[in-house]
């Protein structure tokens, strides 16, 4: 999943990012609000962290804009552990959480995994589709009760067409989500971890919809 982080300390920024893309997040990180503001309109972000205390344009009005021009991303905002007006201002300006500094990497994990759960429709932790299951948060697969191992790019993969199953995504938006703009993509690489995705997990896991897409799923 795509992750959009405005930031401007480099310790929080940098350690967020990092960990974050440990953990399977493809992270876009910016220091300054107004580039960070103008980054949401560019990429498939799935949800966005995002401080309040920013250089260029704080994150309040940065929100305030986003909502009303009608960008509907998930954002988790950060705030000083005791600044309650902060949250509620935030809350009823448009954002879906808050988190209090410091924080642990974990519960930042958790709560992006359930902001995007929900926004796409999903209740409970696991996501499943036949005999497959994922975790996103022990990020583990496993076919009829038996683990799959899968590389990063391929548990995000799949990820991505468990969130989005019936529906058809094309290689361009495939690639917007699995891989950030300093990323170095070849031009297979979708196809390449589509075959290892039916290696692993069946033949007819993924259908190829003709010049069009994929889809995990009924057409």
């Amino acid at each position: 999943m795509r992750i959009l982080l405005i930031e401007d300390d480099s310790l929080i920024g940098d350690g967020l990012k990092i960990g974050l893309e440990k953990l399977g997040f493809n992270v876009d990180w910016f220091s300054d609000g107004a580039d960070g503001k103008e980054a949401l309109s560019q990429a498939p972000y799935d949800a966005v962290i995002l401080d309040l205390g920013l250089p260029g344009q704080d994150g309040l009005s940065i929100l305030k804009e986003w909502r009303a021009a009608g960008h509907k991303e998930p954002v988790l905002i950060l705030t000083a552990r005791g600044d309650v007006d902060q949250r509620i201002i935030g809350l009823n300006s448009g954002a879906d959480d808050y988190l209090g500094k410091p924080f642990a990497l974990m519960e930042v994990q958790a709560r992006l995994n359930a902001l995007i759960r929900r926004q796409n429709g999903h209740i409970i932790p696991t996501i499943a589709y036949k005999d497959i299951s994922f975790n996103p948060m022990t990020r583990n697969v496993s076919r009829n009760g038996k683990e799959i191992v899968l590389s990063p790019k391929e548990l995000s993969l799949l990820e991505l067409l468990l969130l989005n199953k019936n529906k058809v995504l094309s290689k361009e938006t495939i690639e917007n989500k699995l891989y950030s703009w300093d990323d170095d993509v070849s031009s297979n690489a979708v196809e390449v971890h589509i075959h290892h995705l039916r290696k692993k997990l069946g033949k007819d896991i993924v259908k190829t919809i003709n010049k069009i897409g994929y889809i995990l799923g009924e057409a």
